[in-house]
C-alpha cells in the first residue's frame, strides 16, 4: 500500500498540483487505486491484444460539420513542446541540413533516377501498361513475377527492403492466373500485377514480424482483409516489406532487420515506417505495395523515395489482420508509381468489412467515386488552400521551390490558390503522437513487461512514455481532434483541398538527430518528418502524396488533402500535378 500512497502524493502534487489532500484522503485513494488496477489486471490478462476498443472515429459524420468551439488565435504558439515522438533536443543543438541542399530556383536534373533501380524494359511500367501487356497475351503473369524475382535477387543486398521474398507461392498464384486467362475467363482488376506487403499485415502461412523480435515466431494463419482483397483482384503477393519496429518510427532503421536504405541515395532513410514499401516501389523492384499510416507512414517513405503515397478516409480500408499502432488513427493504403495505379489498388482494397467495426457502412464507402476524377487538364473550377504558416515555417529551401514550381503548375491550369486559416501542425502533431502513445503502450503493456529488452530503443522509449498518461490526457486529446475535424470541414467549405509539402525535408542521412532552421530554432528529425503528415491522419481526412521533383538530388512531394471521401479529387489534382510536371 504505500508505494500507493507514494504514487498518489506525487501525482497529486506534481501532476495535478494538487496541495489541499489529507494523508486520510490519499490512503483512501491508494486503497481505490490499488483495487482497480489488481482488478482490471486480472482481466487484461484474458483480452486478445487484437482486440480494438470499441471506439471509433468517423470523419464523415454530420456532427463534425457543426462550428468548432476553439478559437484558431488562441492555438497560437500552442504544441511547440515537443510530442514525445522524439528525443528530447538539447538546447541550442545545431542540426545539420541533408548534404547537397538546394536552394530556391536551384536547377535540377529533369529526369533523375534512383540510384538503386531496376533497369529491365519492364520496370517502371504502370500498372495500366502492364494490365495491357498481359490481357493481350504479350506478357504472362509467370513472365513478370520471374522479372520481380530477378530484381529482388539483384538489388536486394544493397536495398534491404525485403523481410520475406514468397517466390514459390508467388510462381503458384502467376500460374494460376494465367490458367484463367487460357481458359478464357474475364481478366481481373490487377490480374498478374505483383504486390509487395509490409510486414504488419498478415499474410496467411507467413511470419507477420512487425519488425520486432518480439514476433520472430508469429507465423498468421489467416489473410489480412486487404490481403483477401488483393487475392481476389488478381493481385500476385510477391513478400513482405520492412516496416520500423511496430510501425511507430520514421527510418526503418531497426536492429531486427536493419536499415532499408534510400535508393535514391543509399545511407539515407526510405523513411517510414512502411520504408520497406517505400523503397521497392522507390527502386522500381514492384509496381506497387501496401503500407500503414498513423502519423504519415505511408506519405513519408513515398516522398523520401519519389513514389505516390495514398491514404485514404479513416474507415474506407479494413484494418483487420494487421498489427496495430493506435486503433483509432490506423489506416491501410497503397504506394505505387502513378496516382492512377495508387487509385487502381486503394480501389480494389477499399470497402466495408464485417470483420472491422472502424469502417465505413456500404453507403458511405460507396459514395467514393473511383471513375469520376475529371479532366486534370483543366482546374478552374478548383480552390486551392494553404493552410496559413505551414509553408514558411522550417521548411526547406529546396523543398519550398519545388512546391512553388508545383503550385504555378496547378495555377496555370486554372486553380486558384488562396492562403487558409488553420491550426498550426505542431498542435495536430502533438494530438496525434499523445493518442499514438496512448494506445500504442496500452497495446504493448504486456510484453513490455516480459521483454521489454527486445524492443529496440527508441520504440520501447515511446511505448513507456505511454503509460504514463492520464485518462483525462488521452481523452482531452480525443476531443481536440473533434475541433481539428470541425476545423478542417470548415476550411474546406471554403476550397477544394489543402496542400502542403509532404516533408519540410527531403530523406535525412542515417544518424541525423537534428534539423536546425534558419531561426535558430532546433528540431528532432522525426518530428521534422512528420510534422505535416500527422495532422491528417489525426482527423482521417483523405492525404495524397505527389511527387514534384528533387531537391539536392533527393525526392520532393506535394501533399493533396480533401474532404471525407473525396479521393476522386485528390486523384484528379494529382493527375495534374504528375503531368504538369513530367512525374509521371
Amino acid at each position: 500500500m504505500s508505494s500507493f500512497n507514494d504514487l498518489v502524493h506525487q501525482l497529486a502534487e506534481r501532476v495535478l498540483q494538487r496541495t489541499d489532500l489529507t494523508q486520510e484522503l490519499i490512503s483512501d485513494t491508494a486503497a481505490r487505486l490499488e483495487g482497480v488496477t489488481v482488478r482490471l489486471g486480472e482481466l487484461r490478462d484474458l483480452l486478445p491484444q487484437e482486440i480494438a476498443p470499441g471506439v471509433a472515429f468517423d470523419p464523415t459524420h454530420p456532427s463534425l460539420r457543426t462550428p468548432p468551439q476553439i478559437k484558431l488565435e488562441d492555438l497560437a504558439g500552442a504544441g511547440s513542446g515537443g510530442t514525445g515522438y522524439a528525443a528530447v533536443v538539447p538546447g541550442g543543438a545545431a542540426g545539420e541540413a541533408a548534404p547537397g541542399t538546394a536552394e530556391p530556383g536551384t536547377a535540377e536534373p529533369a529526369a533523375p533516377r534512383p540510384e538503386i533501380c531496376a533497369d529491365d524494359d519492364l520496370a517502371g511500367l504502370s500498372i495500366a501498361d502492364l494490365l495491357a501487356e498481359i490481357h493481350s497475351r504479350r506478357l504472362s503473369p509467370v513472365e513478370l513475377v520471374e522479372r520481380v524475382l530477378a530484381r529482388i535477387e539483384a538489388l536486394e543486398p544493397r536495398l534491404n527492403a525485403f523481410v520475406t521474398v514468397m517466390a514459390d507461392e508467388a510462381r503458384r498464384q502467376a500460374r494460376a492466373l494465367e490458367e484463367e486467362l487460357a481458359s478464357g475467363r474475364s481478366p481481373r482488376p490487377l490480374h498478374g500485377i505483383p504486390v509487395a506487403i509490409k510486414d504488419n499485415i498478415d499474410v496467411a502461412g507467413v511470419p507477420t514480424t512487425a519488425g520486432s523480435r518480439t514476433r520472430a515466431d508469429h507465423v498468421a494463419s489467416a489473410d489480412a482483409t486487404v490481403v483477401a482483397r488483393l487475392r481476389q483482384a488478381g493481385a500476385v503477393i510477391i513478400g513482405k516489406t520492412a516496416t520500423h519496429e511496430f510501425a511507430f518510427g520514421v527510418t526503418t532503421d531497426t536492429p531486427y532487420h536493419g536499415p532499408v536504405q534510400n535508393p535514391w541515395r543509399p545511407g539515407h532513410t526510405a523513411g517510414g515506417s512502411s520504408g520497406g514499401s517505400g523503397a521497392a516501389v522507390g527502386a522500381r523492384i514492384v509496381p506497387a505495395a501496401l503500407g500503414t499510416d498513423t502519423g504519415g507512414s505511408i506519405r513519408i517513405p513515398a516522398a523520401a523515395c519519389g513514389t505516390v503515397g495514398f491514404k485514404a478516409t479513416y474507415g474506407l480500408v479494413s484494418k483487420h489482420g494487421v498489427v496495430p499502432l493506435c486503433w483509432s488513427i490506423d489506416h491501410v493504403g497503397p504506394l505505387a508509381h502513378t496516382v492512377d495505379d495508387a487509385a487502381r489498388v486503394l480501389a480494389a482494397i477499399a470497402g466495408p468489412d464485417p470483420l472491422d467495426a472502424t469502417t465505413l457502412g456500404p453507403a458511405q464507402a460507396g459514395a467514393v467515386r473511383w471513375d469520376a476524377a475529371g479532366d486534370a487538364g483543366n482546374l478552374s473550377d478548383v480552390r486551392i488552400g494553404l493552410p496559413a504558416g505551414w509553408l514558411d515555417d522550417r521548411v526547406d529551401p529546396g523543398v519550398r521551390a519545388r512546391i512553388d514550381e508545383a503550385l504555378r503548375a496547378l495555377a496555370g491550369l486554372g486553380a486558384q490558390i488562396e492562403e487558409v486559416p488553420y491550426p498550426p501542425p505542431g498542435v495536430m502533431a502533438l494530438l496525434n503522437r499523445v493518442l499514438a502513445l496512448a494506445e500504442g503502450s496500452a497495446y504493448h503493456a504486456r510484453a513490455l513487461a516480459a521483454r521489454g529488452g527486445d524492443y529496440a530503443p527508441d520504440v520501447r522509449a515511446r511505448f513507456e512514455l505511454g503509460q504514463f498518461l492520464l485518462a483525462q490526457d488521452y481523452l482531452l486529446a480525443l476531443r481536440l481532434r473533434t475541433e481539428m475535424a470541425r476545423i478542417t470541414h470548415q476550411a474546406l467549405d471554403r476550397v477544394t483541398v489543402l496542400v502542403t509539402p509532404t516533408m519540410p525535408i527531403t530523406a535525412p542521412p542515417f544518424g541525423q538527430a537534428v534539423r536546425s532552421w534558419g531561426s535558430g530554432q532546433a528540431e528532432a528529425v522525426p518530428d521534422a518528418m512528420i510534422r505535416l503528415t500527422a495532422p491528417f491522419s489525426l482527423i482521417g481526412f483523405p492525404a495524397l502524396s505527389v511527387p514534384c521533383g528533387t531537391a539536392g538530388g533527393l525526392p520532393v512531394s506535394i501533399q493533396i488533402v480533401g474532404r471525407p471521401l473525396d479521393e476522386a479529387v485528390l486523384v484528379r489534382i494529382g493527375r495534374a500535378v504528375e503531368q504538369s510536371l513530367g512525374a509521371a
